[in-house]
């Protein structure tokens, strides 16, 4: 079983150390061969260029896809992102690769604009990650495709915990955040691959 991670710095694991990023806590859990092809700053045009270098070639059982969150904090139409990301899970499916995708966590307007600043529309970015969320559930519901939602873990623990503690900036999660992520894929990944 091999699993090959293509993505954007949520899936490189941005602003922490590697050693605690939520793949590499799931690739020592579990246990199984999981290559990490995360890019700074990649939208899913770009994950759709190398996706047959870095996922097809490298001949894996699975793929774990997630990306769009540069995309749309770009106000690239939210069309292109699920045309691109469909081409990229459709790329799998044709040489036998199983999807798994995953959700991105929300932004946060309110901490991005420091470290960010305040050239994006934080409610606009808001508004288009709940309806790509949307999209995302419809097209895995549809071809029976399997899905982590780390939207939906972190809009949880919003309700309890400062957004500071679970991101380092709004964008990228912290430590914690990582440790979540990790938690809920791990429990996803052992369903989903019969581990």
């Amino acid at each position: 079983m091999k699993l090959v991670c293509i993505g954007d710095s949520l899936t490189t694991g941005y602003g922490v150390s590697m050693d605690v990023s939520w793949i590499s806590i799931v690739k020592n859990s579990l246990k199984i061969n999981i290559i990490n092809k995360g890019i700074n700053g990649d939208t899913t045009a770009g994950m759709l260029s190398r996706s047959f270098r870095d996922v097809v070639e490298k001949n894996p059982t699975h793929s774990f896809i997630m990306g769009g969150c540069n995309d749309i904090m770009n106000n690239y139409s939210l069309n292109i992102v699920e045309d691109n990301l469909y081409e990229i899970i459709k790329e799998s499916l044709n040489h036998n690769i199983i999807p798994i995708l995953g959700i991105e966590p929300p932004v946060i307007g309110e901490l991005a604009i420091l470290y960010w600043g305040t050239d994006s529309n934080y409610d606009l970015i808001n508004k288009n990650q709940i309806l790509y969320r949307k999209w995302i559930i419809d097209i895995c519901n549809k071809n029976t495709i399997e899905y982590i939602d780390f939207f939906k873990l972190f809009s949880s623990k919003l309700k309890s915990l400062k957004p500071e503690s679970l991101y380092i900036d709004g964008v990228h999660p912290s430590k914690l955040g990582h440790e979540l992520m990790s938690n809920l894929a791990i429990s996803r990944l052992n369903k989903i691959l019969n581990l």
